[in-house]
């Protein structure tokens, strides 16, 4: 469980890097907390599907191309 976990955090920091994104910008346009963000990026955290969703929206990525990657790492 916590190779997916770890698999998830890297594909979102990945994502928001090539965006050019600060995570504190991230983690306010997902409506998420900042230190929260944090802990998710780093894999610590459980997110719920719901917390995925909007920082997916946040990026601007669909759950396919966003899985996609993650398959094939």
């Amino acid at each position: 469980m916590d190779d997916i976990k770890k698999k998830v955090a890297q594909r979102i920091r990945t994502l928001r890097e090539a965006k050019g994104m600060k995570q504190e910008t991230l983690a306010w346009t997902a409506e998420v907390d900042r230190t929260y963000m944090n802990h998710i990026e780093l894999g610590e955290r459980n997110i719920s599907v719901t917390t995925l969703a909007k920082i997916l929206t946040a990026l601007e990525i669909s759950w396919l191309d966003f899985f996609k990657e993650i398959e094939s790492a």
